[in-house]
């Protein structure tokens, strides 16, 4: 199967939005609590703006002959004020996604590797994948592709949310 890999355009704003929207399903089913299904304008929105110039995001895509089946952001991070203790270092975030199809393809390996040389032709040093445990298949892919745990995120539920309607919480309904 031939891959190619290229910048997004906008004329790849509908494939972009379904993308993302797959990928929201895919991960409301490992945990509601955590995922939600966008707003389908909001990201068209989104990938219209990134695409007219957002500075510093990259947004890749793999092409299968002629129709769009994955893509790649690199979302660079700011760097820790000059009051706390990290070192400064370019770094960004990184969200892949392969259509259900499609994946096990090598198009998610073309995409990382094409996004990390982005990322490096951009002074970029380091690509965070933000991965929640309960998603194993995302956490093999990233392992495979060299990423490895740098630290740990711990985090407390505040229960302040819980007087808020999802719905409101910022993006539409929540899926049943």
């Amino acid at each position: 199967m031939s891959i190619s890999v290229r910048a997004a355009e906008p004329g790849d704003v509908p494939a972009l939005v379904r993308l993302r929207l797959a990928n929201a399903e895919r991960h409301v089913e490992l945990d509601r609590t955590v995922y939600r299904v966008p707003d389908k304008e909001r990201v068209r929105e989104y990938f219209e703006e990134v695409l007219a110039g957002e500075p510093g995001v990259v947004i890749l895509v793999a092409e299968s002959p002629g129709d769009v089946v994955g893509m790649v952001e690199v979302i660079p991070r700011a760097d820790p004020p000059a009051h706390q203790i990290l070192v400064p270092s370019r770094s960004a975030e990184i969200h892949t996604v392969v259509l259900e199809g499609h994946r096990g393809e090598g198009i998610g390996a073309a995409l990382v590797s094409a996004a990390e040389r982005a990322a490096a032709e951009r002074g970029i040093h380091l690509l965070h994948a933000g991965v929640f445990a309960p998603n194993e298949e995302a956490v093999r892919f990233y392992s495979s592709a060299g990423f490895g745990p740098r630290g740990i995120l711990l985090s407390k539920d505040s229960g302040a949310h819980r007087s808020i309607d999802p719905a409101e919480a910022g993006g539409g309904p929540v899926p049943a």
